[in-house]
């Protein structure tokens, strides 16, 4: 099979190292992609989002399936114009991938289908939303409604402080069209799982759980980014309650999604708060998470690409989904500077010093006269694996320590409640 991979992430890597270990795989193809999937892939200089040059691109190479990596090619409808001239396709459609591209959207949708979530209230003006504000329980949180990359969240503790992020959100446009909108709803708090489903519009296979660590410094401190951490399954959301999350969560949802006209082809996130009233939806999104992909498929014991064929025909309850026993942990290496402003171009080395029981993905990296260099906030995902999660975090932490580049910094406390105390990490509320 001739397939395309689209995306330039971790994530992407870790699909496009994950489909190439398919007997079934005779191209593949990764837009634009990095340093490290042109490693096992050929990469093709489209950018995501360019929708006409990727189906272009897809015709000319006769391309078997396409599997989409961001919500933003998603949501910009790039399945829907693939699906057009009769490709196959991982990954809904634009109206399916609304469940994320409008965080509205996915609470109203909630509450048609009774999927339990936080209280919220939802405004696209920035009176109506500051009047709600100033008689709202607090803690809330503040949450620009469209894409913003994982970081348009806001936890304020103070209603100043809430104000604040509202103008930020609404009037100064801190996170450009997302936070034309913005969803104001209750704190939750407890322990936060990440759990994905597996669809091809009816049945549901559920991926082992995982948990994530969104702020950028260890404790959970400081502003959030797009993941920083990540270790699999979760000892708090073992195989029985992911398996009953499932049939509460993610099977609404996707049940409800094909009853609204929207039927959803791929995977779908469900990002969970197990509060002490019970669990609660936080979000859905519309496709795999990162870092936590990096985890997951390398737990997958079944070939992915029969699994995504298999989605993209209608046929999953036929497929063997399989996972093998251990764990995986994965630690992010970022640049200087992030989640903020951050500088590119700088040598990265020690890549080929790991051994056989971690994997780097990369993440923002390029090959500059065959020196691999940074291109991005997140720069590598160093997943190790073992045994047990403690075996796992030894290993990432082990292969982080060979490579370096300038200004590297990384999270030491990725899994360490897992380990110290036989718990998942640290607390959360949602953000």
């Amino acid at each position: 099979m001739k397939i395309l991979i689209v995306g330039s992430g971790g994530r992407e890597h870790a699909l496009a190292w994950k489909v190439k270990q398919s007997p079934r795989l005779s191209q593949l193809y990764v837009a634009p992609g990095n340093a490290g999937t042109a490693q096992i892939a050929e990469n093709v200089p489209i950018q995501a989002e360019d929708v006409p040059a990727l189906v272009a691109f897809a015709r000319e190479k006769n391309i078997d399936l396409v599997i989409i990596g961001p919500e933003s090619a998603l949501a910009a409808g790039l399945a829907d114009a693939l699906h057009a001239t009769g490709c196959k396709v991982f990954g809904p459609s634009r109206a399916a991938a609304e469940i994320e591209s409008s965080k509205t959207f996915s609470k109203a949708f909630m509450l048609r289908h009774q999927i339990p979530t936080a209280r919220f209230g939802a405004f696209n003006d920035f009176q109506s939303a500051l009047k709600f504000l100033r008689s709202a329980e607090y803690p809330i949180v503040l949450k620009a409604s469209g894409l913003a990359a994982g970081k348009g969240v806001i936890l304020p503790e103070t209603a100043a402080e809430a104000e604040t992020a509202l103008r930020r959100i609404m009037l100064d446009r801190e996170f450009g069209g997302a936070g034309e909108e913005v969803v104001i709803e209750e704190r939750l708090s407890g322990e936060e799982v990440s759990l994905f489903g597996l669809t091809d519009g009816m049945t549901v296979r559920p991926m082992p759980s995982a948990q994530d660590h969104k702020r950028i410094f260890d404790g959970d401190q400081g502003p959030n980014t797009g993941g920083m951490g990540a270790y699999a399954p979760a000892p708090v959301c073992p195989a029985s309650r992911a398996e009953q999350f499932t049939r509460e969560f993610l099977q609404p949802a996707v049940d409800g999604l094909r009853q609204e006209g929207r039927p959803f082809v791929g995977v779908l996130y469900a990002g969970l708060m197990l509060a002490p009233d019970g669990p609660r939806c936080l979000e859905f999104n519309c496709r795999f998470g990162d870092p936590e992909t990096q985890v997951l498929l390398p737990l997958l014991d079944s070939d992915f690409l029969d699994i995504a064929e298999a989605c993209a025909d209608g046929r999953l309850a036929d497929v063997d989904v399989r996972w093998k026993p251990g764990a995986a942990a994965c630690v992010v290496l970022a640049s200087e500077g992030y989640p903020g402003k951050y500088p590119s171009g700088r040598e990265i080395r020690g890549l080929e010093s790991v051994d056989e029981k971690a994997i780097i993905f990369h993440a923002g990296t390029k090959s500059i006269d065959q020196r691999v260099v940074t291109a991005g906030g997140r720069v590598l995902c160093v997943t190790g694996l073992g045994a047990t999660i403690p075996e796992a975090l030894k290993a990432a932490y082990a292969a982080v320590e060979r490579i370096s580049f300038e200004g590297a910094h990384y999270r030491r406390d990725i899994g360490m409640r897992a380990v110290d105390n036989g718990l998942p990490a640290a607390k959360r509320i949602n953000e």
